[in-house]
């Protein structure tokens, strides 16, 4: 079968042919590029293997375009890269590859086209499409990968068991990939991911959230996720999600099962928001649902205070999968501490000085909130769907109405600790705290305008209170 060759990507696949010629090596274009265009999925990163050297294939290209591009060499890994007409194309040597059992990172040496298409993880990233003269457009496909892209199936192209044992990070590639493109896995392949899932352990944490990353980016993680779940990989990368699956019974009452819920939450969510953070909020907004769960007779079960017990535990889970420790961690932790605090006041009398409070703890990222918080409606009954709404619906307009008079949004107490050790003639000190929390207050609670004169005046007289006066 012959590759269809767009009219863009005909002059760079002939440029490449050229340059392989040169140097006497046969080339192919292999991989992503191949699967992603057969399928009609956007695509600019194309790569190239040649049965020789994949760096002096690269120079051989850089020196007949004109400008020269600059070749970026990898010699550690035997690749090179350059930048041409807005595609980045990388090159390698055909390779063959073993590996020792404690280590993903293999035994390299050179190896036919054969050789390098065993070693892919899935057939469907084994296509090759031939750049050689004799057969220039042909594609080899010694696996079905073409058959297995119609009937939409990820499969290892030899022995599932031998390439998850060797690469481990395969099995979470095998997920991502079936949740990316919506195709199933095979079934011996799903049962090599269940028995070798232990592996998993000799992959880096690095290698691992990144993997997590491209499934919470997919439109509909709850299938990435559920796919963890099964296999029994969510329980060794994240026990703390895993652990929220479960329904217990007692007295004739019982709780939903907060795994499926959190799915379907994120599911919500990615529906409204790419923000990947956000997104994350959403995966571990219940996550301390497991270690607050009591039963109470007469009442059910309760989980309370798991927004802030949540919150408490992002940052172990973020340093245990080495994403970022800093205000990305921060909104997260937030996001999980504050997501039921609208839908507490959609049940009751909304009063100005809540309204206040929830828009000058969540600040800048209240619609972010707001978002988490209606994803977090999973209810299937219509009439409380259209109650929980009607009561969001509500609180939207209050904090428009509040936020308008009171100027609240981004909103920073107009004395700051600054004015006040100035006006008094005092050094930091609990002082400067207690006068500027007091101030805060008085605003938040509507005692005062949110103005500087109003907020000066307050806090001349809490001043007063703890015996300062203002300096001459």
């Amino acid at each position: 079968m012959l590759f269809s060759i767009l009219p863009h990507e005909r002059k760079v696949f002939e440029l490449v042919a050229s340059a392989a010629r040169r140097i006497n090596v046969p080339a192919y274009v292999v991989g992503g590029y191949v699967r992603d265009r057969l399928l009609g999925r956007p695509t600019k990163d194309i790569d190239i293997v040649c049965v020789g050297d994949g760096i002096q294939l690269a120079q051989s290209l850089a020196s007949m375009l004109a400008p020269m591009p600059k070749v970026v060499v990898y010699r550690r890994f035997g690749t090179a890269m350059l930048r041409y007409n807005g595609m980045e194309i990388e090159f390698v040597g055909a390779r063959r590859e073993s590996y020792r059992e404690d280590s993903r990172k293999p035994e390299v040496e050179q190896g036919t086209l054969e050789d390098d298409q065993n070693r892919r993880d899935f057939t469907i990233n084994a296509l090759a499409v031939s750049l050689n003269e004799v057969n220039f457009g042909q594609i080899v496909d010694p696996f079905d990968g073409l058959q297995h892209l119609e009937i939409q199936l990820i499969k290892t192209p030899l022995d599932p068991e031998k390439t998850f044992s060797d690469d481990p990070l395969r099995m979470l590639r095998a997920i991502r990939f079936a949740n990316q493109l919506g195709f199933k896995i095979d079934p011996e392949t799903f049962d090599a991911i269940r028995k070798y899932r232990s592996r998993i352990h000799i992959i880096s944490k690095e290698r691992i959230s990144g993997e997590l990353e491209k499934i919470l980016m997919t439109p509909n993680p709850s299938v990435g996720f559920n796919l963890l779940f099964d296999c029994g990989l969510l329980q060794l990368i994240m026990p703390e999600v895993a652990a929220l699956q479960g329904v217990e019974d007692r007295d004739g009452r019982a709780h939903k099962d907060n795994f499926y819920h959190t799915l379907e939450v994120l599911d919500n969510l990615c529906r409204r928001s790419n923000n990947i953070w956000l997104r994350w909020s959403a995966l571990l907004h219940d996550i301390a649902k497991p270690a607050t769960k009591r039963f109470q007779r007469g009442v059910g079960w309760t989980f309370h205070g798991h927004e802030w017990l949540g919150a408490n535990m992002v940052p172990k889970i973020f340093r245990n999968l080495r994403l970022p420790l800093d205000a990305k961690m921060e909104y997260v932790q937030k996001m999980v501490r504050m997501h039921l605090r609208p839908i507490s006041l959609t049940k009751e009398e909304v009063t100005d000085s809540a309204v206040r409070r929830l828009l000058f703890d969540a600040g800048p990222d209240i619609e972010d909130l707001m978002m988490l918080c209606e994803s977090d409606i999973t209810t299937k009954n219509p009439r409380k769907m259209q109650r929980y709404l009607e009561g969001y619906n509500y609180l939207k307009e209050r904090m428009s109405e509040v936020n308008e008079a009171d100027r609240l949004r981004l909103w920073q107490p107009p004395i700051t600790g600054e004015v006040i050790m100035e006006t008094f003639g005092i050094e930091p000190s609990r002082e400067v705290g207690v006068i500027k929390t007091a101030v805060r207050e008085a605003i938040l609670d509507g005692e005062i305008s949110n103005s500087y004169e109003e907020a000066y005046a307050r806090m001349l007289e809490e001043g007063e209170k703890i015996g300062l006066k203002p300096v001459a």
